[in-house]
C-alpha cells in the first residue's frame, strides 16, 4: 500500500485537527458548516507536491483531513 505513509498520515491528522476545530467554531457560531474536503484536497496537494508525494498519498491525506469536519459537524448538531 503505497498510499499509507507516515508523511500522508501526519499531514492528514494536522488538517483533521485544524479543519475540525474551524468547522466546530463556525457551526456553533453561525449555525452552518462547510465541506472541508475541498480545502483538505488543495492543502494536501500543495504540501505533498513539495515533498514529491504521489496522488495516492494526496488522496489518503485528504480523506484523513476531511474526517475532522465530519466528526465536528456530527457532534455540534446532535449533542447540544
Amino acid at each position: 500500500m503505497s498510499e499509507f505513509t507516515i508523511r500522508a498520515l501526519l499531514i492528514g491528522l494536522v488538517m483533521c485537527v485544524v479543519l475540525g476545530a474551524a468547522n466546530a467554531y463556525l457551526g456553533l457560531k453561525a449555525g452552518m458548516t462547510i465541506a472541508a474536503t475541498y480545502p483538505a484536497a488543495v492543502i494536501s496537494m500543495a504540501l505533498l507536491r513539495l515533498f514529491r508525494g504521489s496522488v495516492l498519498e494526496e488522496n489518503f491525506a485528504r480523506t484523513v483531513g476531511s474526517i475532522g469536519e465530519s466528526i465536528a459537524a456530527g457532534a455540534i448538531f446532535t449533542v447540544p
